[in-house]
């Protein structure tokens, strides 16, 4: 099975990517050239879907530790969301992001980013 990819921009700094399929290396390849031809420097917030996701293999991995390397380096952050059972238990086992940037679904990772904006207006005050 490939991977299919399907992007959707929410927010101009925003970029909301859903996968489906197996991420291995065989098509690792494809979902970094996406990931680098979309990132523009105005992406700070890169959102991942990962619901369809059948597998996903060590080179996987690397290719959303490249991306949340590249969106951190502009002060951005990258979320996941809807984690595929099996996808969970990798990122489980290999702790491949924090659990703060693990999702239910895009409005959890809302609320989240209204609560931490929230946040930081009533300390500027």
């Amino acid at each position: 099975m490939s991977l299919q990819i399907q992007s959707q921009t929410s927010k101009i700094d925003t970029v909301h990517l859903i996968l489906d399929g197996k991420l291995d290396a065989i098509t690792a390849p494809e979902l970094e050239k996406f990931i680098n031809d979309q990132m523009n420097n105005e992406i700070k917030t890169l959102i991942l879907d990962l619901g369809n996701l059948s597998f996903i293999s060590s080179a996987g991995l690397r290719i959303f530790a490249k991306a949340r390397k590249m969106i951190k380096s502009r002060s951005g952050m990258v979320y996941f969301t809807n984690l595929s059972p099996q996808v969970k238990k990798v990122f489980d086992i290999v702790k491949a992001v924090p659990l703060s940037e693990v999702f239910q679904n895009v409005g959890e990772i809302d609320a989240y980013l209204e609560k931490m904006q929230n946040k930081v207006s009533q300390e500027n005050q």
